[in-house]
Order: C-alpha cells, then sequence, then structure tokens
C-alpha cells in the first residue's frame, strides 16, 4: 500500500487560500483501514490489510472512499484525525466507478462534506486533496485534465479528474472544491511525461458518478444495473499490441485457455485499437454471461478463442449482513 512519505510544507493548503472553513472540511477526512480474508478472491492482488482514507459524507456517519480498499473486507475501522477509532460496515462497492461506502458504527465527531458537482470543475481550476490527519496531509492542487482513463483490470472511466501535484497517500482522498464541497475520491498515482521528466499525477474518481448510484449501494449493496461481461485478465497497451500481463485465478479467461503474452487483435472480428476499446468491445457483446470471441497473436501464430465471461461480483465476497 502506500508509504509513510511526508507532503511538502509548499504543497500544503493554507486557511487564507480558501473562501470556506478548510480546517473544517479536511477534517472529514478519515483514516481507513480494513482486513480481507486470505481466501477471498482479492487477497492476492490486494492484500489482506489495506489502509487509505474516507469521507465522511452526511451526518449518519456514511463514508466514501475508494472501493478497492473494502472489497471482500471482513472488519474495517475509522480513525478521526484526534486519534478515536470506530468500527465500520462495509454497505456496499461498485466495480463500473470504483467508489465504496463504508457505516460508521459509532459516532464519528467529526464534520462532513456535502456532494458537490464535479462538472463544475474545470481544467486548471484550484482544489485540495485532502487526506486524513488534516492540513498537513492535504495538498492543494490544480486539475491538469479531464479525459478517459482505462484501467488494466477491465475498468474505464469516460472522464476521469487528474490532479498536480500529486498526494503520496491517494486511496479515498476527498477532492474538496472552491465551495468546499465534496468532488472526488482519489483513486491513483499516475506519472505524467516521459522518461526524465515524468512526474506523479492523481487519478481521481468524479463525485457526479457516485450520485446516480448512491441510493442502490445503500439498499442493495450493489447499483442496480445489468452486469458487465467479465473476463478476469489483466491487459496493457504495447508497441506490439493490447497484449495480456495477468490472468485471475479462476476466472473466465483462464478457463478458456488465455494465458499471458497473449496479444488481443480483435473481439468479435473487429480490431481494437487500445485498451479502453477493447474493454467496450467486450462490454457490448451484452450482460454477463456473453460470449466473447477473441482473435489473439501467440508465438507468432493467430488463434480464436471464445471466453464465455462471467459476473466480476460473483467471485467477491459480498458485504456481510449487519
Amino acid at each position: 500500500m502506500q508509504g509513510e512519505r511526508k507532503i511538502p510544507t509548499q504543497i500544503q493548503p493554507k486557511a487564507a487560500d480558501y473562501a470556506y472553513d478548510l480546517d473544517r472540511a479536511v477534517g472529514a477526512v478519515l483514516a481507513l483501514s480494513s482486513r480481507v480474508p486470505e481466501d477471498a478472491f482479492t487477497a492476492e492482488t490486494l492484500g489482506t490489510e489495506r489502509a487509505g482514507n474516507g469521507v465522511v459524507i452526511n451526518e449518519t456517519g456514511l463514508v466514501a472512499t475508494i472501493g478497492y480498499l473494502v472489497t471482500e473486507a471482513e472488519s474495517v475501522w475509522l480513525t478521526t484525525r484526534e486519534g478515536r477509532s470506530v468500527p465500520g460496515h462495509v454497505l456496499g462497492f461498485d466495480s463500473v466507478t470504483g467508489f465504496g461506502l463504508v457505516q460508521a458504527l459509532g459516532d464519528l465527531g467529526t464534520p462532513f462534506l456535502r456532494l458537490g458537482r464535479s462538472s463544475s470543475l474545470g481544467v486548471g481550476d484550484r482544489a485540495v486533496l485532502a487526506g486524513a490527519g488534516g492540513r498537513s496531509h492535504s495538498v492543494a492542487v490544480e486539475v491538469i485534465a479531464r479525459q478517459e482513463f482505462a484501467g488494466y483490470w477491465e475498468y474505464v472511466l469516460d472522464e476521469a479528474l487528474f490532479t498536480a501535484p500529486s498526494h503520496p497517500h491517494w486511496g479515498g482522498t476527498a477532492l474538496i472544491g472552491p465551495n468546499g464541497d465534496l468532488l472526488g475520491i482519489g483513486s491513483l498515482q499516475l506519472q505524467q511525461g516521459g522518461s526524465g521528466s515524468a512526474r506523479p499525477i492523481n487519478m481521481v474518481v468524479p463525485i457526479d458518478l457516485l450520485r446516480p448510484i448512491l441510493d442502490d449501494i445503500l439498499t442493495r449493496g450493489r447499483a442496480n444495473r445489468p452486469p458487465r461481461p467479465w473476463l478476469g485478465l489483466y491487459a496493457t497497451e504495447s508497441e506490439e499490441g493490447i497484449v495480456i500481463m495477468g490472468i485471475a485465478d479462476g476466472g473466465p479467461a483462464e478457463s478458456a485457455g488465455l494465458q499471458g503474452g497473449d496479444v488481443i487483435a480483435g473481439v468479435a472480428g473487429e480490431p481494437v485499437s487500445d485498451l479502453a476499446a477493447f474493454f467496450r468491445a467486450i462490454w457490448a457483446l451484452g450482460e454477463a454471461g456473453a460470449r466473447v470471441p477473441l482473435t489473439i497473436r501467440r508465438d507468432d501464430r493467430s488463434i480464436q478463442l471464445a471466453v464465455v465471461s462471467g459476473n466480476r461480483d460473483a467471485y467477491l465476497r459480498g458485504p456481510s449482513v449487519h
């Protein structure tokens, strides 16, 4: 997980620079830690002990975070800036957007951040990416891009937010907008630029993606939408094309005979040019369970394989009834 690097003073936000109560706003961000069973589906890739941040979003102690911190978690603890720890219950997570929700099971005694409109935030706008611990654990950032993001784990956002400078403890951080409301949840650290000139930046999931599914997760633990076809593979773009760099144990891709190093040449007879196009071509074939015909290159040979897709959520431990 993320290290313990300190945030340089010069990039920490200054209260006088903001029209809202900065200390109150960043006080809504908690430290979040979770424990996942060793036999959980995501234990090998994401670990059994996870740590990051969560953001209190209402007066009842509802906490928004990034889903990978709480997926399949059997226990969650929330710790306030003052050092008080309260157990939490995972309400649900959404693999399409990446959000997770946790309910605090005790009085946090913290402020909360109202959900804003991330669509109001433009490139060049200033914001705060806040971590647990207050201003000294937060970064004054600029939105440097709003653009598509494709993740190797069968994940695409039509428009993600990218901010700089980077927050070193990014997972579950709060992107706080000019009005002191919550505009996004920190997900990843990436590198911008080529070798020698690369700088770390953060990818943030826009809060507008949470609004339509919030009630579903609260009541069902999942978004009420048909499940996408999932293959259970990890892919990347290279000079050769789209290359499979890993296969999920027991997933549909493994069952169909796909291997690490296979190059994806086409889906259902149509070529795919990049990672996002590859995943969207799979999803366009129907719901989970759809047959996915693939053309792959392996050892200078062209091979036709069909994968019977699965429902990703069916492989995961769901939130327990509390």
